[in-house]
């Protein structure tokens, strides 16, 4: 009888981590999709700085709360975050002047 029992009990906490994991994957795949829906980093007031998110809506910047943002913009090819790892020529004569 007690045999029984913990085989029971075995195959009962066995099935119950299953169903755990099973629960938290799929929370986590609704998350995750829920994040996706983020338009942040394909907006023009987008700035790509850690202090300042967003010039519009700073407090909103990168959350649930920018879902369906009114102040929604597409990023253009002249927008600020677009040219952050670009670097700029001086020329000779501008620095030979000072």
């Amino acid at each position: 009888m007690a045999t029984i029992l913990c085989a029971l009990s075995a195959w009962s906490i066995m099935i119950l981590l299953f169903w755990s994991i099973w629960i938290t994957c799929i929370k986590g795949i609704h998350f995750l999709w829920n994040l996706h829906q983020i338009p942040c980093h394909s907006c023009e007031f987008f700035t790509n700085d850690y202090r300042l998110k967003c010039t519009v809506n700073p407090k909103k910047a990168c959350s649930d709360q920018a879902i369906g943002c009114i102040d929604f913009e597409p990023k253009t090819a002249a927008c600020n975050a677009c040219q952050k790892g670009r670097k700029w020529k001086l020329e000779k004569r501008s620095l030979q002047s000072y």
